[in-house]
This record gives structure tokens, sequence and C-alpha cells, in this order.
């Protein structure tokens, strides 16, 4: 038999605001697709979490939205610069940026909202303690501020069953909860595992049973001693 690889650095799948799991941030995603469609009034918003909440996720959607821009933390300077055929700026991970690319990131945002137009940040922390220059910080907490929260073990469960229906997927009822308990535990990592999983059962024409997981997860990191 084939070894398969367990690769979870391949490439997401395109994420958009739809396949956002909206979990207790309904007040919030209702938010992003006004943005999206640059219907609301308030024209800023800092959004943060911790790491695997679905911030990137977010940004990722708007920015398939025509006339938005995806600002990555190590983005040029020519990324942080205003031009008026972008009227959604994205920027993400604002924690992580360089002291030239903070000055950018305030620049850009009074250019933004001098022209009316749209901005959307992200980052791990409220803006108060952010760590970033104390101009930039002040202007994080200027428009809406909200937390993303993210979903709970049963949410979790209840959206990769929904993700391994649409792909005509069947799961023995131990496996997702398992999973939860023996793997990294962000939406992101469990989704590709989902993929992984449907790849290796196709692979070895044996059916998703916790027996396939653990052999999977043997092979992602046979080191690790998984017990029952």
């Amino acid at each position: 038999m084939k070894q398969l690889v367990l690769d979870l650095g391949a490439a997401d799948p395109a994420q958009s605001l739809d396949t956002f799991q909206i979990g207790a941030n309904a007040e919030m995603a209702h938010l992003m697709h006004q943005f999206a469609q640059r219907a609301s009034r308030e024209h800023f918003c800092y959004l943060w979490a911790e790491t695997g909440a679905g911030k990137t996720h977010i940004l990722h959607g708007l920015a398939a939205t025509p006339g938005s821009r995806y600002i990555a933390a190590d983005a040029s300077a020519k990324e942080f610069t205003y031009t008026p055929d972008i009227s959604l700026y994205l920027v993400d991970d604002i924690n992580r940026l360089s002291p030239k690319r903070q000055i950018d990131a305030f620049a850009l945002f009074n250019q933004v909202r001098e022209h009316g137009a749209y901005m959307v940040c992200a980052g791990p922390v409220p803006p108060a303690v952010l760590p970033v220059r104390e101009d930039l910080r002040t202007r994080m907490g200027w428009g809406l501020v909200y937390q993303i929260h993210g979903l709970s073990d049963d949410e979790k469960i209840a959206a990769l069953t929904q993700a391994a229906e649409a792909r005509g997927l069947t799961l023995s009822a131990s496996v997702l909860p398992y999973l939860l308990s023996h793997f990294k535990r962000d939406m992101r990592s469990l989704s590709t595992m989902l993929d992984a999983l449907d790849q290796y059962s196709l692979e070895t024409q044996r059916p998703v049973t916790l027996p396939l997981l653990r052999d999977l997860l043997l092979q992602g990191n046979p080191q690790n001693d998984v017990k029952e």
C-alpha cells in the first residue's frame, strides 16, 4: 500500500464570507456582509481573536469582493498606498507590522477616512493593548471593535459533519470527538484533516472510522503515541 503523507501545509480552499462558520458571531458576520457591499454606515472595523478563530478567513472573504485589497503584515509599502480604485482595505496581523509599516498603516487609515473608503483590520488582542505605536493603536479603537468568538466543540462537530456530508463522506460517530481531543482544534486545521481523511479513505479503500483516523494521525507524527 502506498503511504499517504499527511500534509497540513497544503493550500487552503478558497475562503469566503459564506463559508465562515458563524457560531456566536452573527452580528459581526452581518456587518462584514455590509462591508463587502460597502453598505455599512461605519467605515472602519477592528476584529480581534485568538489564532484559528477565523480573522484571516474573514479578511480573505472580503478581499474576494471587487475593489478590495488584502494587506499582510509583511506586505510592501506600496500595498499600504491609497488608490482610488480600491474602496476596501484589509490589514491582517496588525500586531506584526514593522515600525515602518506601522507608519504606513497610520497614513493609510487617515487617507481611507478622508476619501470615505472602508477598512477592516485584525489582530490577536483588543486595540488598547496592541503592541504598536500609540497613534496607530488609538486609530484601531476609533471604529467598531468585535471579538470573534471561536466555535464550541458541538458547533465544530456540526460544521465538520455538514462539510463531510457535502463531500458524500460518511464518518463513524467516534471520529470527530476523537479528532477534537487528539489534534489541533482550530477550524482551518480540522477542515484540512477532513480533506486528508477523505483522500486517505479513497487511497486505502477503507471507511472513515476511528482506526483509520488513528492510522492517519500516526502517519502525520510517527512518534506520537495515539491511545484509545
